[in-house]
């Protein structure tokens, strides 16, 4: 069974959910990776795109699932102020905290 972890989401403060650790790990590398760190950010879309040549075959094979995991990532990397959003259309970027 694959180890797992809890994640955050911004829209529901105080509750937690439960995830694939490997696969949030690669995801949240991926995404730090490939986020500017300054506003107005990337689209959604464009992030999704520019992770997958560096997430793991073996974990996202073809880079099934790409999208669900960037939602995840960011909503649990918003609720610790990681990263943030611009107003619609949404846009991301790192946030400068030392993370």
């Amino acid at each position: 069974m694959a180890d797992k972890i809890d994640v955050e989401n911004v829209g529901q403060p105080g509750k937690t959910y439960r995830v694939d650790a490997d696969k949030y790990a690669a995801m949240k590398a991926a995404v730090l990776q490939v986020l500017p760190d300054v506003a107005p950010g990337m689209p959604v879309a464009d992030i999704i795109a520019a992770v997958k040549p560096h997430l793991p075959e073996a974990l996202f094979p073809g880079g099934d699932t790409a999208g669900w995991w960037v939602k995840c990532v960011q909503l649990d990397l918003e609720a610790k102020k990681v990263i943030a959003r611009t107003p619609a259309p949404v846009r991301l970027y790192r946030l400068q905290s030392g993370h």
